[in-house]
């Protein structure tokens, strides 16, 4: 089990003890109204079932994660609190600190993150378990102006009195792993907007043009108060599967001179859009976006759709004379409506926490397996063999496997917590 587990189990007893040893409700003073927030007493809010639930944070936590230093516990507070206030800055260290490699910062921020899911909880719960924030995704090939679309339609949404943050994914260089972080500097005007919040992060190479802790950031915003949050993704192709299951709708952007676009883009892709915006459909350039319009209009009949309560529709937009911007905000609306009225949109959420889990255990199995001794001692003689052509990878793969599985299956800590 990776490192991280076995430190939030003892985390967990730590401050289970910790609980116990608090006052009860009894010894609170009268006239002071509290609630228990990883069960320590904060005035100025009130009891309920708020707290039972928090409780219920604190089991799950378990014995995980070592209990928080004081310097450690008064950061956590700081921006937990900054963060539910609304306070930019305290999301962006948030969002910082859920990238962090740190091994210690992973272990404070999920401890964060849970303070914010449990918050996020309560006001879905107040909203009827209806999601209280919207979730798109837009991805599309390279000069298909996403960073434009993306202002444009921001500029309109804090117009309307939402608050709207954006996650822009950057490539990064295969060679020094560096990035421009161009998003934010094309976006100028929405990144002036108060009501607005620009997080570019870099690919640092994970497929799917999504950074390995989008989903962390996205809950993030959701607790700051951003009812709208907006993913923009590398194009990068098929691996663009991996932006469908982090939103509640996938927008793909294509640009109206790109060639055969029926071939450039991928099957896969097409049949995950829920929305398909066709850009730039101004000027000369008109004409071609029409006929792109009735291309993708056709060629959506033919692929099985993924909702009963919703047809993917083809639309036209202009970044440039915003022309079509307002139509395609309403078939946002049009899709949320519909996906909530039938309960999907609930149900896709769902699925996506099971693939968000999976995909966290494929990390942390992989990097435990990597850091591994018995691996480690054995890697560099069958990578030598491999390359030499001695043997296979596949039976390389084979034998480092089972020096895992058997040198795991003897250790200590295995017998140990067998019955």
């Amino acid at each position: 089990m990776p490192h991280m587990y076995h430190s939030m189990r003892r985390f967990g007893f730590s401050l289970h003890r910790h609980i116990s040893s608090l006052p009860s409700s009894s010894t609170v003073p009268s006239g002071t109204r509290t609630c228990c927030l990883l069960q320590r007493v904060f005035p100025g809010t009130s009891p309920g079932p708020s707290c039972q639930r928090r409780r219920d944070v604190s089991t799950a936590l378990g014995s995980h994660i070592q209990e928080p230093s004081g310097s450690e516990q008064r950061l956590l507070d700081k921006l937990y609190e900054g963060l539910i206030g609304g306070q930019r800055a305290s999301l962006a260290e948030s969002i910082t600190l859920v990238e962090t490699q740190h091994p210690r910062k992973k272990e404070l921020a999920q401890v964060l993150l849970q303070r914010v899911l449990v918050y996020r909880r309560e006001q879905e719960s107040r909203n009827g378990g209806k999601p209280v924030a919207f979730r798109v995704g837009l991805s599309g090939p390279p000069g298909a102006g996403k960073s434009s679309f993306i202002e444009v339609v921001g500029k309109m949404l804090t117009a309307r009195g939402h608050k709207v943050s954006v996650l822009a994914v950057d490539p990064s260089s295969c060679t020094t792993g560096g990035s421009l972080m161009g998003d934010k500097t094309r976006m100028t005007e929405l990144s002036r907007d108060m009501s607005a919040f620009i997080r570019p992060s870099p690919a640092s190479g994970t497929l799917g043009g999504v950074t390995r802790t989008t989903n962390e950031a996205i809950v993030l915003c959701e607790g700051a108060g951003y009812d709208i949050v907006l993913v923009e993704t590398v194009g990068v192709g098929q691996s663009e599967f991996a932006v469908a299951d982090m939103v509640d709708m996938f927008v793909l952007l294509i640009p109206p001179a790109g060639g055969d676009e029926l071939q450039g883009i991928k099957r896969g892709i097409i049949e995950r859009a829920d929305l398909v915006v066709v850009t730039k459909s101004d000027g000369d350039l008109l004409v071609p976006a029409r006929r792109i319009q009735a291309e993708y209009t056709s060629a959506l009949k033919l692929l099985r759709r993924q909702s009963k309560a919703w047809n993917p529709k083809v639309v036209r937009a202009s970044s440039y004379t915003s022309e079509g911007i307002p139509e395609v905000w309403a078939k946002m609306e049009s899709y949320r409506d519909a996906m909530l009225a039938r309960g999907e949109l609930q149900g896709r959420r769902r699925a996506q926490q099971k693939v968000w889990l999976w995909t966290l255990i494929q990390e942390n199995a992989l990097c435990h397996f990597q850091n591994h001794p018995s691996v480690r001692e054995a890697l560099p003689h069958l990578e030598e063999r491999v390359t030499k052509g001695a043997i296979s990878p596949g039976l390389a793969a084979d034998l480092l496997l089972k020096a895992f599985s058997s040198s795991s299956s003897s250790s200590p800590s295995s017998s140990s917590s067998s019955p």
